[in-house]
């Protein structure tokens, strides 16, 4: 990657510990001071802190014993930093034997029976030259040192020994410690059991504080308890601002500079202004934990991957491997709204969304709130029921095993960092593998007004494989360059949120038209950024109600005619992409299947929905699905109006018989009512209910397109299965 910049060399290591995090916030919060925007990079090489850490200036942890020097001039002190975490002192090989690796086992002594422990950079490649090198070795997945009775620079070509170790069954390795809560003296403040990560790093679970004191900081410091001479540690995110108001929040935060936790007595909350004390542990001193990387000497960005996913929107993915965990982060130029999901295929063998396993995070830049959850793409559809793109924690039998660790705007990049175990941790989830390649999906799109994720506006074309387990690589551009946009197919910028100013003109149905009352309710494609969510002013899914060929049209009605609605938007109860009663009901929002029986008691149905025995509501409204389908190379954002990109679209029908609604508007149905579907949020929209029917109004409301055309049941569209 080139010369190391300032910036780079400053941020060499200030990291915490995988296990429960990565320190992002404070590099974060440093970036946002900074011009250069793709200094960022540099940044998010903290990812790579791929092992806990921390201590002392000479604490590397718990000694394991001298390198028996046997050949080839091998030489280093060896400490055991975690249960998989080794580093080598002053480490020496002359590198010139053909086949050497460090290499580790359980036999008696050192032998061909064992394994390769990866070289300070992930490689598994014969050892080079070494001088008096420190270096840290991470062992491979599922091994820990407990496992192991030998440490070796073994070279297996000819079976020798260049030099070993033994590892007592009885080492006690570092590891994190929890000490003791928070106590509350003052302003509510609060917490779980701190945690010890390692000798820089606390882990403060549910921490509560009301923000209400003008000159409040996290504080540590000599003695028997926090006093004026104490210092400031910044918080979470790396600022030295005073404290502002937590509510049961987890957060990870530093120790400052050089300073570690055998330095201090204690740890607590302290108003500067007033001197006083709001709360604070006492520190043990014989705390058994893990040294911090940069007291190790660890160059973050050795162990960071990073791939490019789009590069219109300089979307990317980072990620590094921690232990039986993975921290992932997606960052790009998306708009406020817009939610980033990554993750892996529903197939093994090609890039398929249904059946895939992702996380889906966005940005609330308002408030600065971050969200990254674990989703489970069973459809292409809503999610209703537990079925369609749903979240992990809406499906029975699943949970969210997705945690965030930070998110943060910098000069227009979205970055947002999370981490999700490795292994499959219940039945929707699918294992991220690091011993191959394993196809892998993304998609861009609006997060709706629930905070749930609507249908992409952006997605994988093609298949893309990802092979997570990798010897790290940087295959993003460098920090001293901007991302030089390629010419691509598809959008060149994100969608922005739904705006009223660009929709197109959808002609309303006015109340003479047609004569007979007869329309037809289809389903189809939301039409881009001019189509539903700008006329709406709702973030749609990516389908949408077409009555007569229209998308989403207003309807206009008289009290007293009885209108006949032809219901083809499907009847599949297994495959919810599939399936859309459709009914009118006076909730802008619809989905009235999966409503609570408090929400129920707030709207009105009037046409579509009926009662069985147990007083369940059953809909009506129901038939074959017939689909409008647009074409993939001529997509809605290249026209300019509705009538354009409905010229473009075609009906595709199943086999089956079409659903017949019909309802008759009377003096107690309001002004305005809504045709929805029973399954699925916001495929609908307005109906106008007026007294009588004036050819005048019907005028000024007139459709400047020519009449559309819509076959009828028994002859639309193409036969599909």
């Amino acid at each position: 990657m080139g010369k190391r910049s300032q910036w780079e060399e400053q941020w060499a290591g200030p990291c915490g510990t995988a296990e429960v995090g990565v320190r992002v916030g404070q590099c974060v919060t440093n970036m946002g001071r900074r011009r250069n925007t793709l200094e960022l990079s540099w940044c998010l090489a903290v990812l790579a802190c791929l092992v806990s850490g921390g201590s002392a200036k000479g604490y590397y942890g718990t000694r394991i014993g001298r390198l028996e020097p046997l050949h080839h001039q091998v030489q280093g002190e060896v400490y055991a930093v975690d249960s998989r975490t080794i580093h080598i002192r002053g480490f020496s090989y002359d590198g010139t034997a053909p086949d050497a690796f460090f290499y580790a086992g359980s036999t008696q002594t050192p032998s061909n029976d064992g394994f390769i422990i990866p070289d300070e950079n992930g490689g598994v490649q014969p050892l080079g030259l070494y001088r008096n090198k420190d270096v840290t070795l991470t062992l491979p997945e599922g091994k820990t040192l407990k496992d192991i009775k030998w440490i070796s620079i073994w070279c297996r070509a000819y079976s020798i020994d260049f030099g070993h170790v033994m590892v007592s069954k009885n080492l006690d390795y570092p590891r994190p410690q929890k000490v003791d809560a928070l106590p509350t003296f003052q302003h509510d403040l609060s917490s779980d059991r701190v945690v010890v990560v390692d000798a820089q790093t606390f882990l403060i679970p549910n921490f509560n504080y009301d923000g209400q004191a003008p000159d409040a900081y996290f504080w540590v410091g000599k003695g028997s308890r926090p006093d004026n001479n104490g210092i400031v540690v910044p918080d979470e995110n790396g600022s030295e601002e005073p404290l502002k108001k937590y509510s049961g929040k987890t957060i990870v935060i530093t120790l400052p500079g050089e300073l570690t936790v055998f330095d201090v007595d204690y740890l607590g909350v302290w108003c500067r202004a007033f001197s006083a004390n709001f709360g604070h542990i006492r520190l043990p001193s014989t705390l058994n934990i893990p040294p911090s990387l940069k007291m190790l000497g660890v160059a973050p960005q050795t162990k960071l991957n990073c791939e490019v996913l789009w590069d219109d929107l300089a979307l990317e993915v980072r990620w590094a491997v921690a232990g039986e965990s993975i921290v992932m982060q997606l960052v790009g130029r998306i708009a406020d709204g817009q939610y980033m999901s990554f993750g892996t295929s529903g197939s093994p063998s090609r890039s398929v969304m249904v059946g895939g396993d992702v996380v889906v995070a966005w940005l609330d830049q308002a408030s600065g709130r971050g969200e990254a959850q674990d989703y489970h793409l069973d459809a292409k559809s809503q999610c209703q029921g537990g079925r369609g793109s749903c979240p992990d924690s809406q499906i029975q039998g699943s949970r969210n095993n997705v945690r965030l660790l930070n998110a943060a705007l910098i000069n227009d990049f979205t970055m947002l960092t999370f981490q999700r175990p490795l292994a499959a941790a219940d039945p929707t989830d699918m294992p991220i593998l690091t011993n191959g390649t394993q196809a892998v999906i993304w998609a861009v799109g609006p997060v709706n007004s629930q905070g749930h994720t609507s249908y992409h506006s952006l997605r994988l074309r093609g298949d893309l494989f990802v092979d997570f387990g990798r010897t790290p690589e940087w295959n993003c551009p460098v920090p001293e360059e901007a991302p030089q946009s390629k010419p691509q197919s598809g959008p060149s910028k994100p969608p922005p949120a739904p705006e009223t100013n660009n929709a197109w003109y959808i002609p309303p149905i006015p109340c003479n038209e047609p004569e007979d009352g007869v329309m037809y309710a289809q389903i189809g494609p939301t039409g881009g950024e001019s189509g539903y969510n700008s006329i709406t002013g709702h973030v749609g899914w990516g389908i949408a109600w077409y009555i007569n060929g229209l998308l989403i049209p207003e309807i206009h009605v008289v009290r007293g005619k009885t209108y006949t609605f032809v219901v083809e938007g499907g009847n599949n109860p297994d495959r919810p992409e599939r399936d859309h009663p459709f009914y009118i009901t006076d909730d802008p929002e619809g989905g009235y299947a999966f409503k609570t029986p408090a929400e129920r008691e707030r709207i009105r149905v009037f046409a579509g929905v009926e009662q069985d025995r147990e007083g369940n509501p059953v809909p009506t409204g129901l038939g074959r699905l017939c689909e409008w389908v647009e074409d993939p190379n001529q997509p809605a954002g290249a026209f300019n109006s509705f009538g354009a990109y409905q010229r473009t679209l075609q009906l595709n029908c199943e086999e089956g018989q079409p659903g017949v609604l019909q309802w008759t508007p009377d003096a107690n149905t309001p002004d305005t009512v809504y045709y929805q579907c029973f399954t699925h949020r916001y495929l609908g929209w307005k109906i106008r209910v007026l007294d009588r029917c004036e050819f005048e109004e019907l005028a000024a409301a007139g459709s400047d397109t020519n009449p559309v055309v819509v076959p009828s049941p028994a002859t639309s569209g193409t036969p599909s299965n």
